[in-house]
C-alpha cells in the first residue's frame, strides 16, 4: 500500500462521511465506532486548539506515582532507538490518555509540538477524537490510525500505532504505548512493534509483582501463622489472596472496601478483615478448630537427620533433609524456583524440586506440607531453630546443650552452607567472648569445637590450675598445634 495514496483515499472518505454528502464507502468498523464515540463526546472535527495541557508540577507528580515508570527503561530500549531511526516518537500515556513521556527524533518532536502531541497533553478520544493511543485505550486493543482515520482534520498528516497496557494484579488499564510519526514514516511493522512492547511491559510488571508478593509474604506471614488452627488468609492491598489456611477455601481475590472490617466470602461466610501495614489479614470467627500435626526435625550433628511426626520417627535422605531445613528456616514458604536456587544454585531445575516435593509429601503424610508456596502446615520445631532462638536471647548454656554439631554437615546446597557457617561462627564467637570455662569445655566436646585450636588455647588460659581437665586440654592443644 502506498501511504500517500491511502491517505488520499481516506481523506475522500472522511469528507464524504463527515460532510453528509454522497457516501461511496465506510471507514473500517473500529474507526467508525471511534468516530461515533468522539462525536458523541462533542469533539469538533475542525478543532484547532490543542488538547488540555496540565502543569509541569502536576505532570511530575503523576509520573512519580505511575506504575509504568518502573518499565520505562524497557520501553526506551524496545522503542526509542527504532523510533529515532524511523523518524518516529515513542509516547507513553496513563489510562486516561494523558501523555506522561515522549521521546524520539528531535525533528519529529518539533513537528509534534505543533499539534500538542507532547508531554502533559490529553489525547483521549473525549479530548481530541480518534487517535492511536486514545482509541487503543477506549477499545482496549492495539490499533493503528492512519491519516484521515483521525477524526480531527489537523492530525491527518500523522500516522500512529498504540497498544494498551494492563496491571497484572487487577487486570485494569494503566496506560498505553504509542509510536507516532508523519505520514511518510508509516511502516507495516509499527503495530507489531507496539503490541510486543506492551506485552513486554506487562511481563516486567508481572515479575515485579511476584517479587513484591514474596516480600509481603515474608514480612507478614507471621500474622497468618499466629492464627494457629483458625482459618485465615493473607491478602495484598488489592485483595489478591497470597496465602491461606486451610487449603482452597477462598477465591483468588476479594473486594475489600476502604475501612471495611468484614467481607463476604461469596459462599455465605463472613470474614473479619484486619488492616496490616501492607495488605490484609483475614480470619473467620466461630469455626471449629482442628488439631494440627506436630513435626520435629533433627538436622544438627553427625547422626542421620530425621523427622518425628506424632511420635513416629522417619529417617531422612540428605536431599529431603535439605528441603525440610530450608522450609524450617523460611517459615513464610518458598516457591519451586526459590528452592531450586537455594539447593542447586543456577544449575538447578524446578521440575526436579517439584518431583522431590511430591515424594516428600507422600512420605510425611497429609497435613504436613502446603504447595503454593511450599511451607509447613504442621506445628514444626527443629534443633537448628532452637539453637538460633537460644543465641538470640543470650542463653548460651541452652544453645550449647542443643547444639550437637553443624547443620547437615554433608550438604553442598549453597543456602545451607551459608546457614551452617553462620550458626557455627555465631555460637563459637559467643562462647569465646564469654571466657566461661564450662561453656568453653562443653563447646570443645562438639564435633566443631573438638578441632578448634583457638577454643583449646582459650580453655588453657581460663581453666584453674588444679582443674582435672587441664591434662586433656594440653594434650589436645599440642596435637592441634602440630597439625596446624
Amino acid at each position: 500500500m502506498d501511504p500517500r495514496e491511502e491517505a488520499r483515499r481516506l481523506t475522500e472518505l472522511y469528507d464524504e462521511v463527515l460532510g453528509a454528502g454522497r457516501v461511496s464507502g465506510a471507514p473500517r468498523p473500529l474507526v467508525a465506532e471511534s468516530w461515533e464515540r468522539s462525536l458523541a463526546a462533542a469533539v469538533d472535527p475542525e478543532l484547532d486548539s490543542p488538547p488540555m495541557v496540565i502543569s509541569t508540577e502536576l505532570l511530575e507528580s503523576l509520573r512519580e506515582k505511575h506504575p509504568l515508570r518502573a518499565v520505562l527503561p524497557l520501553l526506551r530500549q524496545t522503542l526509542t532507538t527504532i523510533a529515532d531511526e524511523a523518524s518516529h516518537i515513542m509516547i507513553v500515556t496513563d489510562a486516561q490518555g494523558l501523555i506522561l513521556w515522549r521521546e524520539g527524533a528531535a525533528d519529529v518532536r518539533r513537528q509534534a509540538d505543533r499539534i500538542a502531541l507532547s508531554e502533559g497533553a490529553s489525547w483521549s478520544e473525549d479530548s481530541i477524537g480518534t487517535n492511536g493511543m486514545g482509541t487503543a485505550l477506549a477499545a482496549d486493543q492495539p490499533v493503528q490510525i492512519h491519516s484521515a482515520e483521525h477524526l480531527v482534520r489537523r492530525i491527518h498528516a500523522w500516522t500512529c500505532a498504540a497498544a494498551p497496557v494492563h496491571d497484572p494484579d487487577t487486570g485494569k488499564l494503566i496506560g498505553a504505548v504509542d509510536v507516532s510519526g508523519p505520514l511518510r514514516t508509516v511502516h507495516p511493522a509499527m503495530m507489531a512493534l507496539v503490541t510486543a512492547a506492551a506485552q513486554l511491559a506487562e511481563g516486567q510488571l508481572r515479575v515485579r509483582m511476584a517479587a513484591a508478593d514474596e516480600q509481603l509474604r515474608a514480612r507478614n506471614m507471621r500474622h497468618l501463622i499466629a492464627l494457629g488452627d483458625t482459618p485465615g488468609a493473607l491478602l495484598t492491598p488489592s485483595g489478591r489472596v497470597l496465602a491461606v489456611q486451610p487449603l482452597e477455601w477462598l477465591p483468588d481475590r476479594l473486594e475489600i472496601a476502604d475501612g471495611a472490617d468484614r467481607v463476604e466470602l461469596g459462599d455465605g461466610r463472613e470474614a473479619v478483615v484486619e488492616q496490616l501495614d501492607e495488605g490484609y489479614l483475614l480470619r473467620i470467627p466461630g469455626v471449629v478448630r482442628r488439631t494440627r500435626a506436630s513435626l520435629r526435625l533433627k538436622l544438627l550433628g553427625a547422626d542421620r537427620p530425621s523427622a518425628t511426626i506424632g511420635g513416629r520417627e522417619i529417617a531422612l535422605t540428605l536431599r529431603r533433609a535439605e528441603v525440610l531445613a530450608l522450609l524450617l528456616l523460611h517459615p513464610a514458604g518458598l516457591t519451586a524456583e526459590q528452592l531450586m536456587l537455594q539447593l542447586y544454585g543456577d544449575d538447578g531445575n524446578p521440575t526436579t524440586v517439584r518431583a522431590e516435593m511430591h515424594r516428600l509429601r507422600n512420605v510425611l503424610g497429609e497435613g504436613i506440607l502446603d504447595t503454593k508456596p511450599y511451607r509447613f502446615l504442621a506445628e514444626v520445631t527443629g534443633d537448628v531453630t532452637d539453637v538460633q532462638a537460644a543465641l538470640r536471647t543470650g542463653d548460651l548454656a541452652t544453645a550449647i546443650t542443643l547444639y550437637s554439631g553443624s547443620l547437615l554437615a554433608r550438604s553442598d546446597a549453597p543456602a545451607l552452607r551459608a546457614e551452617r557457617d553462620e550458626l557455627d561462627a555465631t555460637l563459637r564467637g559467643a562462647v569465646l567472648e564469654s571466657k566461661d570455662a564450662e561453656l568453653l569445655w562443653r563447646f570443645a566436646q562438639t564435633p566443631v569445637g573438638a578441632e578448634d585450636l583457638e577454643i583449646f588455647e582459650t580453655l588453657a588460659d581460663v581453666l584453674p590450675g588444679v582443674d582435672s581437665r587441664r591434662a586433656a586440654v594440653s594434650a589436645r592443644l599440642h596435637r592441634l598445634a602440630v597439625e596446624s
